[in-house]
């Protein structure tokens, strides 16, 4: 198989993806999910030595497999420069990141069990690049980045305030019991982020009365904020898959 016919298939950016295209995408998917099995649970069985066996030899051959048709990838750039940066794409480390541990290649002191398995949750984001709908997200939050990354900043401004007020209006404020509910700065972040959002787990919360006036007031602009990307992700959403249908419908005119 030559170098160009392999890269049709393995990244196929087409609306209309050859058989043999969507078959390799659903093939690496089910690699994915086979190799996040063994995560599901705390014993480690001979089975899911061999999943992680199968996964990562298909994971290996993706890693080259891209990395040898990089200059298809990258046709503005020279192959030698293309050859020589691909392994440094946020991608390419991901993929070999969640490759490592199944190879015992990570060193000595990263061979703790929990390190490996917290790696492995790292091929999570490979389905960003076999699925056609989460690339259509991503796109999505990279067109409106600044819109999200300007209300990012208004929760954070936001929380870092009512979490300072708070510390400070309940500052060694006890329950019932004695405890101290804001013994730390951390605490009040905690209870500000989960106001925020309006989760509120109810293990920290404010026991005096102005404490639980600035909660509610907290939580009444947690709504306004949250809504607020909410509203813009799902009309550029919708927008992008608009376009995409749009492609399509095009090309099968023609």
């Amino acid at each position: 198989m030559d170098r160009q016919k392999l890269f049709s298939i393995i990244d196929d950016k087409d609306t209309n993806s050859s058989a043999a295209s969507i078959a390799y995408d659903c093939f690496m998917l089910t690699m994915i999910v086979v190799s996040l099995i063994p995560l599901m649970f705390k014993t480690q069985l001979e089975l899911f030595v061999w999943f992680d066996r199968i996964s990562v030899v298909a994971f290996i051959f993706d890693y080259f497999a891209r990395w040898i048709t990089a200059d298809f990838r990258y046709p503005d750039r020279k192959p030698a420069v293309a050859f020589a940066t691909f392994p440094f794409t946020f991608m390419a480390i991901i993929d070999l990141l969640s490759i490592l541990p199944s190879l015992n290649l990570i060193g000595r002191t990263y061979k703790i069990l929990r390190t490996i398995r917290l790696l492995k949750l790292l091929r999570l984001f490979k389905v960003f690049r076999y699925s056609t709908r989460m690339q259509l997200l991503f796109r999505v939050f990279k067109k409106e980045r600044n819109v999200l990354l300007t209300v990012l900043a208004i929760a954070l401004f936001y929380i870092f305030t009512t979490a300072l007020i708070m510390f400070n209006v309940e500052l060694n404020k006890a329950d019932p019991n004695g405890v101290v509910i804001f013994d730390s700065f951390f605490d009040a972040v905690y209870w500000a982020t989960t106001s925020l959002t309006t989760v509120g787990y109810g293990d920290v919360y404010p026991v005096s009365d102005f404490g639980r006036a600035v909660s509610m007031i907290s939580s009444l602009f947690g709504i306004a904020i949250i809504a607020l990307p909410s509203g813009v992700i799902t009309a550029s959403y919708m927008e992008e898959l608009k376009q995409l249908k749009k492609g399509g419908n095009d090309e099968n005119d023609d």
